[in-house]
């Protein structure tokens, strides 16, 4: 158990993590296929504004989530946490319209994000340092890994309840309703588990005494953890290569069909193909990185990663050929999957305790916001520049015999590409801007806790 998951301790908090991740996915596959059915024919704006309302606690209260994973008890917050998402599902099937839907989606990424905040800042509470990317790698994979899991699960339920439907008195049941009940069941179990977690105690300045918050303080909280990031280089350089890399890389998500059928030629077959080699990448990445970590410099590689990330971008979008294409995008997936367990790693050991929670909350608002921008805008791109493309060079470029096809798709991918390789080399000079940190050094505490 401790050569596995470093602890005993991480393997709870590990379990009740894959346990909620697979709620997670449950609940989110169900509210839409509840907007869908409720939406009628505006089943499509219904979903979309669903799906919204999911992204934006991130946005607009990140920092404020952050706070309260630093200051209040992280074990009660998590708890918390797991029985508030329960109680939302539990109202969830009497939901009858998109406003409900809407209401039950905030409070349910509200929740996840408090849960996610408090969570990854107790990660270096469980484990030795040098366990902390094999740590975040079991994390991915709790996190995304139970996708698929999900997936069936949420189908056989859905299968099950339309089976027994108008068996249960004069109820008839809704086909969404026993994977939801099964989600509640998930998020209660997680809830449980964590009360059995050892968490250290933390410093007493960290945690109120009262245990309610003063608002002012709050608000220079949030200005702390702000001032953290903007002096603290190696901070600084993991959220420029996450999010900014997010932005350019999350391109392949709505240009992906587009190129697999315009440049490509393989339709959706040939973008499927290219979603699982770089789902196969990621999962390499995240274990090579696991595997040679204590053998290579974190800092370094994680530029690295970043810069080598922009590259295959931009050669998987400079061929015509799937199976050149499919290379390319396993070594994209790879880069993708170092970077974030580098990334975490990072600012698991450079950040202390009191503002993890954060420096943390903090990267999940600006991934958010970088996913949100990377699924709306490119299309408009590509759109804007197939049709200037047309207009200069009829789409193509000829020297000699050799023909160059420029849809703007193409175009579009390969400035995402360039957006990766820029913020590699943004983070490459904030590293080199930060002082050498002697290996006795303390993790960056705030002003306040010196001064207590």
């Amino acid at each position: 158990m401790t050569r596995l998951f470093g602890s005993p301790s991480y393997f709870r908090l590990w379990f009740s993590q894959a346990v909620s991740s697979l709620g997670d996915w449950i609940g989110l596959v169900a509210i839409i296929a509840i907007a869908a059915r409720v939406g009628g024919g505006n089943g499509g704006t219904a979903i979309g504004l669903v799906l919204s309302a999911r992204v934006a606690p991130g946005l607009f209260l990140g920092s404020f989530v952050g706070v309260l994973a630093d200051r209040l008890d992280r074990k009660r917050t998590m708890v918390f946490c797991d029985i508030g998402r329960g109680l939302v599902l539990l109202a969830l099937p009497f939901v009858k319209d998109v406003p409900g839907l809407i209401l039950a989606s905030l409070l349910l990424e509200l929740f996840t994000l408090t849960w996610s905040s408090a969570k990854e800042a107790s990660v270096p509470n469980l484990v030795e340092q040098a366990f902390l990317p094999n740590a975040n790698s079991l994390s991915l994979a709790a996190a995304y890994g139970t996708f698929p899991i999900s997936a069936a699960a949420f189908a056989g339920l859905v299968k099950l309840a339309n089976e027994f439907s108008g068996t249960f008195g004069v109820h008839k049941l809704a086909q969404e309703s026993l994977a939801i009940w099964f989600d509640v069941g998930t998020f209660f179990l997680s809830a449980i588990t964590i009360t059995t977690l050892a968490l250290p105690q933390r410093a007493t300045s960290a945690v109120p005494s009262e245990g309610t918050l003063d608002v002012g303080r709050v608000f220079r909280d949030v200005r702390e953890g702000f001032r953290l990031i903007g002096s603290n280089n190696v901070v600084k350089a993991v959220l420029i290569g996450l999010t900014c890399g997010l932005a350019g890389g999350g391109a392949v998500v709505p240009l992906g069909p587009v190129f697999s059928k315009q440049v490509l030629r393989a339709g959706s077959a040939g973008f499927g193909v290219l979603l699982t080699v770089l789902g196969v990448g990621v999962a390499a990445g995240v274990i090579g990185v696991t595997v040679v970590q204590k053998r290579i410099p974190h800092t370094r590689t994680f530029v690295a990663v970043v810069y080598g990330g922009g590259a295959f971008l931009i050669a998987a979008a400079s061929t015509s050929s799937l199976w050149l294409a499919g290379v390319f995008a396993v070594g994209l997936g790879i880069c993708g999957g170092a970077v974030y367990v580098l990334g975490f790693s990072l600012l698991q050991s450079e950040v202390n305790d009191e503002l993890r929670g954060r420096v943390f909350a903090t990267l999940y608002t600006s991934t958010r916001l970088s996913l949100f921008l990377a699924l709306l805008i490119p299309g408009f791109v590509s759109d804007r520049l197939d049709g200037l493309s047309k207009l200069l060079f009829g789409r193509r470029i000829s020297v000699g015999s050799a023909t160059l096809h420029l849809p703007g798709v193409r175009l579009t991918l390969w400035l995402a590409g360039v957006i990766i390789l820029v913020a590699g080399l943004l983070a490459q000079r904030s590293l080199r801007s930060a002082p050498p940190k002697a290996s006795s050094e303390p993790p960056y505490r705030s002003s306040a806790s010196s001064a207590e």
